[in-house]
């Protein structure tokens, strides 16, 4: 029922990609996914070094068989990475699936993808993105809309927009996300011309997600107006979950703070010592507006099968409306 091009291309049972997620997508978190028969994604931006990298395929390889990706950063960040050696190590280990995410498609890397035979998928927020990274060679285009938590850009165009108007104007499968948590967004999604859909925040209330059991239970008790946008004023606006931190660089933002002042302020040093402790004000976590559909805490596996039986489901539902 949901065979798609997007399962196709990319050899998985489920049209879901799990989203990369900076300091989460682990080898055992990103096993876990694709295991589901979705297709997990590492952050390739968490790993120093290119033998720590290295090691961290090698995991994942040794966690599953099925396929998975990698997620190549092009945002500015604090500490540069060098796609192209991170590319070498995913080429010499045989992972062939490659996903972008930036300010702009990577001409230069796309070069390589296509010389290597990579399956590439360019993540972005926009139509006129999309069709330039679908004409020079991405396999796959994933658009997010507005809801998502993370990277918003600057278009703040919504889900039920996004998706039809990308589809209408690139030939390759589209993979939609921004709100999607369970089975009836998937169908939305569907139904709105995607092929595939990319999951995030969902995912963060799974058991292998590895964040404090503390931070799980304040996300399942989250509504969905417990998200909030920041760092727009500096032209990087990002959705994250409402937190003592997140108040206090939107508060930083309103007073016109430095630059550093704001860099400092969301340290992602902070994050990772907020999901390791549990303190709940520690740092920030990207979010999106779907947590408010996320009220349990399941094992991925678990998570994955509602999701399709709940899609099933609707598909069914909206069958009978035919009469």
């Amino acid at each position: 029922m949901f065979a798609t091009r997007v399962t196709q291309k990319l050899g998985i049972e489920y049209p879901i990609v799990g989203g990369a997620m900076m300091w989460l997508s682990t080898p055992a978190f990103v096993a876990a996914i694709s295991e589901a028969g979705c297709l997990g994604l590492l952050a390739g931006a968490m790993w120093k070094t290119k033998e720590e990298f290295r090691d961290a395929v090698q995991e994942v390889k040794s966690r599953t068989k099925k396929p998975f990706g990698c997620n190549l950063n092009l945002f500015p960040a604090m500490r540069v990475v060098d796609n192209n050696i991170l590319l070498d190590v995913l080429l010499d280990e045989g992972v062939k699936i490659v996903e972008t995410s930036g300010h702009k498609a990577p001409e230069d890397l796309a070069v390589r993808f296509k010389a290597a035979g990579v399956t590439w998928i360019h993540k972005c927020v926009g139509v006129r993105y999309a069709r330039k990274a679908a004409s020079i060679g991405a396999d796959l285009i994933t658009v997010v809309g507005f809801e998502n938590g993370g990277a918003t850009g600057v278009l703040d165009l919504g889900t039920f927009v996004l998706i039809p108007r990308t589809s209408e104007e690139v030939s390759v499968p589209v993979i939609g996300g921004g709100g999607v948590s369970n089975g009836r967004g998937l169908v939305a999604a569907l139904a709105l011309g995607a092929e595939g859909v990319i999951m995030g925040t969902r995912f963060l209330l799974s058991d292998e997600c590895p964040i404090h059991p503390n931070l799980k239970q304040a996300l399942a008790q989250a509504q969905e107006t417990d998200t909030i946008l920041v760092m727009r004023s500096i032209g990087n606006t990002h959705r994250l979950w409402k937190n003592e931190r997140a108040d206090l660089i939107a508060d930083l933002e309103s007073k016109k703070a430095s630059l550093n002042e704001l860099v400092k302020a969301a340290a992602g040093t902070l994050d990772k010592t907020m999901f390791d402790s549990g303190d709940v004000s520690k740092g920030t976590l990207s979010c999106g507006q779907g947590v408010g559909l996320c009220k349990e805490v399941k094992p991925v596996t678990a998570i994955v099968q509602d999701v399709m039986r709940e899609a099933a489901e609707t598909v069914g539902r909206l069958a009978r409306f035919q009469g």
